[in-house]
Protein backbone atom coordinates (compact mmCIF):
# COMPACT_ATOMS: atom_id res chain seq x y z
CA UNK A 1 0.00 0.00 0.00
CA UNK A 2 0.98 3.29 -1.06
CA UNK A 3 0.55 6.41 1.35
CA UNK A 4 -0.49 9.49 -1.29
CA UNK A 5 -0.73 13.29 -0.57
CA UNK A 6 -2.21 15.93 -3.18
CA UNK A 7 -1.32 19.32 -3.29
CA UNK A 8 -1.54 22.51 -5.18
CA UNK A 9 -5.26 23.10 -5.33
CA UNK A 10 -7.29 26.43 -5.50
CA UNK A 11 -9.01 29.12 -6.52
CA UNK A 12 -8.40 30.53 -10.15
CA UNK A 13 -10.62 31.44 -12.74
CA UNK A 14 -11.70 30.18 -16.04
CA UNK A 15 -9.35 30.23 -18.71
CA UNK A 16 -6.57 29.69 -15.89
CA UNK A 17 -3.79 27.28 -15.49
CA UNK A 18 -3.39 25.21 -12.39
CA UNK A 19 -0.74 22.11 -11.69
CA UNK A 20 -1.63 19.51 -8.82
CA UNK A 21 0.63 17.46 -7.63
CA UNK A 22 0.72 14.27 -5.72
CA UNK A 23 3.50 12.60 -3.46
CA UNK A 24 4.12 9.12 -2.46
CA UNK A 25 5.54 7.22 0.06
CA UNK A 26 5.60 3.70 1.46
CA UNK A 27 5.92 1.82 -1.92
CA UNK A 28 7.98 0.77 -5.03
CA UNK A 29 6.37 4.27 -7.00
CA UNK A 30 8.14 3.14 -10.24
CA UNK A 31 5.74 -0.55 -10.11
CA UNK A 32 2.56 1.70 -9.19
CA UNK A 33 -0.32 2.67 -12.18
CA UNK A 34 -1.27 6.35 -11.09
CA UNK A 35 -4.38 7.61 -11.51
CA UNK A 36 -6.49 11.43 -10.79
CA UNK A 37 -9.59 11.32 -10.55
CA UNK A 38 -12.15 14.19 -9.29
CA UNK A 39 -15.37 14.43 -7.57
CA UNK A 40 -17.68 17.44 -7.65
CA UNK A 41 -20.84 18.06 -4.93
CA UNK A 42 -23.72 15.80 -5.51
CA UNK A 43 -21.95 14.18 -8.39
CA UNK A 44 -19.94 10.43 -8.52
CA UNK A 45 -16.40 9.93 -8.86
CA UNK A 46 -14.89 11.24 -12.03
CA UNK A 47 -12.06 9.62 -14.15
CA UNK A 48 -9.64 12.29 -14.89
CA UNK A 49 -6.16 10.54 -16.02
CA UNK A 50 -4.29 7.69 -16.08
CA UNK A 51 -0.42 6.71 -16.47
CA UNK A 52 1.32 3.36 -16.58
CA UNK A 53 4.01 2.90 -14.11
CA UNK A 54 6.80 2.88 -17.38
CA UNK A 55 5.41 6.49 -18.02
CA UNK A 56 4.75 5.79 -21.41
CA UNK A 57 1.12 4.75 -21.74
CA UNK A 58 -1.55 7.82 -20.25
CA UNK A 59 -5.02 8.14 -20.74
CA UNK A 60 -7.57 10.98 -20.31
CA UNK A 61 -11.36 11.22 -20.84
CA UNK A 62 -13.05 13.47 -23.26
CA UNK A 63 -13.93 15.99 -20.91
CA UNK A 64 -9.98 16.72 -19.99
CA UNK A 65 -8.28 15.30 -23.41
CA UNK A 66 -6.29 18.17 -24.67
CA UNK A 67 -6.26 20.25 -21.37
CA UNK A 68 -5.12 18.12 -19.07
CA UNK A 69 -1.85 16.38 -19.03
CA UNK A 70 -0.67 13.97 -16.38
CA UNK A 71 3.26 13.26 -15.75
CA UNK A 72 5.25 11.25 -12.95
CA UNK A 73 9.30 11.71 -11.72
CA UNK A 74 9.90 8.33 -10.77
CA UNK A 75 12.92 9.65 -9.15
CA UNK A 76 11.18 12.07 -6.77
CA UNK A 77 7.87 9.62 -6.29
CA UNK A 78 5.41 12.15 -7.59
CA UNK A 79 3.04 12.67 -10.10
CA UNK A 80 1.69 15.68 -11.62
CA UNK A 81 -1.47 16.95 -13.24
CA UNK A 82 -1.08 19.99 -15.29
CA UNK A 83 -4.66 21.60 -15.97
CA UNK A 84 -4.60 23.96 -18.62
CA UNK A 85 -7.72 25.89 -19.94
CA UNK A 86 -9.98 25.21 -17.00
CA UNK A 87 -13.96 25.81 -16.82
CA UNK A 88 -15.93 26.39 -13.64
CA UNK A 89 -17.32 22.48 -14.79
CA UNK A 90 -14.00 21.18 -13.76
CA UNK A 91 -14.29 22.47 -10.21
CA UNK A 92 -14.24 19.42 -7.73
CA UNK A 93 -11.84 17.42 -5.03
CA UNK A 94 -9.64 16.07 -7.28
CA UNK A 95 -7.64 12.81 -5.86
CA UNK A 96 -4.88 11.09 -6.75
CA UNK A 97 -4.73 6.91 -6.27
CA UNK A 98 -2.55 4.23 -7.17
CA UNK A 99 -2.59 0.80 -8.17
CA UNK A 100 -0.48 -2.45 -8.68
CA UNK A 101 1.06 -2.26 -12.82
CA UNK A 102 -2.20 -3.52 -14.13
CA UNK A 103 -4.35 -4.18 -11.52
CA UNK A 104 -8.25 -3.95 -11.95
CA UNK A 105 -8.81 -1.77 -9.45
CA UNK A 106 -6.68 1.32 -7.64
CA UNK A 107 -5.77 0.34 -3.68
CA UNK A 108 -4.49 3.43 -2.61
CA UNK A 109 -5.84 7.07 -2.66
CA UNK A 110 -5.16 10.67 -1.35
CA UNK A 111 -7.14 12.80 0.82
CA UNK A 112 -7.73 14.68 -1.95
CA UNK A 113 -7.43 18.54 -2.76
CA UNK A 114 -10.13 21.11 -3.65
CA UNK A 115 -9.92 23.18 -7.05
CA UNK A 116 -12.48 25.91 -7.73
CA UNK A 117 -12.88 27.33 -11.32
CA UNK A 118 -14.54 30.66 -10.87
CA UNK A 119 -16.52 32.12 -14.05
Amino acid sequence: QVHLVESGGGLVQAGDSLTLSCAASGGIFDSYTMGWFRQAPGKEREFVARLSWTGSNSVYPDSVKGRFTVSRDNAKNAIYLQMNSLKPDDTAVYYCAAKYRISPDFTSWGQGTQVTVSS
